[in-house]
């Protein structure tokens, strides 16, 4: 007898049921159709990339998972110099560098593919999980409009999925670090004091506090005016906080990122993003020190325990580890699977069938096999997915067996319906029953959808 192995999940690598996955099928349809709408084209990058490819942007190798093999000859090393992609921004940089003279530029793709964290699993984490990115990249620059639609594409995303309500938050890194660079620190204490403001949300005022201190070098005084400022974004609104960051003036970078984070909120509006779908927040400024300017994070209002379920923002040089080029770019992510699962257990999102065969034909003589065959085929020919009960079983029970997987219409046809050149059709969700010829069997479906 062959050892039993207790079959269950690996930690962090979700599995879903079919009914469950039908509904994140749809998910992955609406963000791949609405992508392609705003004229993103699809890109796939292969799972696997060199170790320094994916180390080269600060990647924490804690996180990667190597690739090796099992067993290895006596001469060599199982191991390998390859991993599995930890995101899709650093593929992209490598696939942009590696092929720019073939790219038109600006490069707009999409991606939508699996990535693998090594980290620990715990609510909304995963090991594996669906990505789903849009970049748009230029060649010496990328225009500020760029900016403005990443998240009216975000909006048409989260809109057309259901979602219920959402935020989309945004800042500017550059305004951010030129208020820091106000109250004269050097560089080395900006990033700790953007890293600290990035944990706002996390660790709370207190913790920043004492971070922006013992980290950052800042005064007490200093880190009170930086928290002050910061919080002042929860206390007006757009056009008065965009109004007064503008009538401060603090020095050139600043008012740089003042006047980019005005010109990003005036094109949004005139994309068709409505007021109620956004909010300028000035605790956002992202934890990786790629990002340069326009920053965001979205967060779905009726569970904010899911933390940002679709962030980005704007880099100045995508791929400085690859070429000498200057490859600037903005883009933005979703976290599907996080987003999606969550939404699965809260009951926002509600499986159904659990398969995508809207009619079974059942078989009552199996001598009228081929009779059966090509009433399927003749549905299937119209577009509509169609099964045909193939075992030998009573009605009852093949009825039964399309109940249960949210099959909608059964074909019922037996000696008397074909020598009548009829077939029933009932309509399991209502009972209703109608006889017709077989040839407006795919018309009447499709009505009655």
């Amino acid at each position: 007898m062959p050892t039993i192995i207790t079959p269950k999940p690996m930690s962090g690598f979700p599995e879903l049921l079919p009914a469950e996955q039908i509904v994140f099928n749809r998910c992955l349809d609406t963000v791949r159709r609405t992508f392609e709408l705003f004229g993103f084209a699809p890109l796939e990058t292969p799972a696997v990339e060199r170790k320094e490819v994916l180390t080269s942007k600060g990647g924490n190798e804690k996180e990667i998972y190597a690739l090796s093999r099992l067993a290895a000859r006596p001469d060599e090393d199982a191991s390998t110099e390859y991993a599995l992609h930890f995101d899709l921004t650093v593929p992209l940089a490598r696939y942009v560098a590696q092929h720019k003279e073939k790219l038109v530029f600006p490069f707009r793709r999409y991606q939508i593919q699996k990535v693998w964290r090594g980290e620990r699993p715990q609510a909304g984490r995963y090991r594996e999980l669906y990505q789903c990115d849009i970049d748009v990249i230029g060649r010496g620059s990328v225009s500020l409009l760029a900016d403005a639609e990443m998240p009216v594409v975000i909006y048409h995303v989260f809109t057309a999925m259901g979602v219920g309500p959402f935020v989309v938050r945004l800042s500017n890194r550059r305004l951010i670090q030129g208020f820091f660079e106000s109250l004269g620190l050097s560089p080395e204490q900006i990033t700790a004091a953007l890293h600290a403001v990035d944990d706002l949300e996390k660790i709370g005022v207190d913790k920043v506090r004492a971070l922006l201190v013992d980290k950052a070098g800042l005064s007490p005084d200093s880190a009170a005016r930086a928290l002050a400022f910061i919080a002042s974004s929860e206390h007006m609104g757009t056009e008065a906080l965009l109004g007064h960051l503008a009538s401060l003036n603090l020095n050139e970078r600043f008012n740089q990122g003042v006047a980019e984070l005005c010109s990003v909120v005036q094109n949004m509006r005139s994309l068709g993003m409505p007021d109620n779908a956004f909010k300028v927040d000035l605790s956002i400024v992202r934890g990786l020190d790629y990002y340069t300017g326009t920053v965001y994070e979205t967060r779905l209002l009726e569970h904010p325990d899911l933390g940002s379920v679709c962030s980005g923002g704007r880099y100045d040089d995508l791929a400085s580890y690859f070429t000498t080029e200057k490859l600037p770019g903005v883009g933005i992510s979703i976290g599907l699977s996080r987003l999606v699962l969550r939404l699965l257990e809260a009951g926002v999102l509600k499986p159904n069938a659990a398969t995508p065969t809207q009619v079974l034909v059942t078989t009552l003589d199996p001598s009228r096999l081929r009779e059966y065959l090509g009433i399927a085929a003749s549905l299937r020919a119209h577009g509509l997915p169609t099964e045909v009960y193939l075992e030998q079983a009573r009605i009852g029970d093949q009825l039964k067996y399309a109940s249960r997987k949210g099959i909608r219409f059964a074909v019922i046809a037996g000696e008397t319906e074909f020598a009548q050149g009829q077939v029933k059709v009932k309509d399991l969700s209502s009972g209703f029953e109608h006889v017709l010829q077989p040839d407006q069997l795919p018309a009447w479906v499709k009505e009655q959808r």
